[in-house]
């Protein structure tokens, strides 16, 4: 018979990894208490940053669907599960880690695979999706200004053809 407190706990686990649209798998050993805090505070409201039993993390994994976690937790672990937009956490686990050298960030889950430190990194290497919206939008207000552009100039170019005849 299974110890009801390990059941809650990997129910409760696989149910963060159903609602979770990406999650950083981190080692915080030597990590203090605020420090922990704090990395909770920087993370935001919409990521839950949660220490795990590895055994009972796999088994959730494999309850919630993600088969890839098998095999691949080992020593202390804690996990950002991050619900929406993963870039904002991703950095501001990846900016702590420069601060904290405790924090390892050992991989990731995003879209159904799963993410290397290096994928981690890319990651929060991009610009948030507010930045890259208004890049492409700028992108395409500048492409219509210049198709407009070309459609004006040739009756410009006609107007001062006219205007070159009556003058001479």
């Amino acid at each position: 018979m299974a110890n009801p407190e390990k059941v809650d706990a990997v129910s409760e686990i696989a149910e963060l990894f159903r609602e979770s649209d990406a999650a950083v798998i981190t080692e915080y050993r030597g990590l203090s208490v605020g420090d922990l805090k704090e990395l909770r505070r920087s993370l935001g409201s919409e990521t839950t940053y949660a220490v795990v039993k590895n055994t009972l993390t796999e088994i959730a994994a494999r309850e919630a669907g993600i088969t890839a976690l098998d095999g691949t937790l080992s020593g202390p672990t804690a996990i950002a599960f991050i619900k929406g937009e993963p870039v904002g956490p991703a950095k501001a686990l990846r900016d702590f880690a420069k601060t904290h050298d405790q924090l390892v960030i050992k991989s990731g889950f995003f879209e159904g695979n799963v993410l290397s430190q290096e994928d981690v990194q890319k990651l929060a290497d991009l610009e948030s999706r507010e930045v890259l919206l208004a890049k492409a939008a700028g992108a395409m207000k500048a492409s219509m200004g210049k198709a407009a552009a070309v459609f004006a100039a040739p009756l410009s170019k006609a107007a001062r053809t006219v205007d070159a005849l009556r003058a001479k």
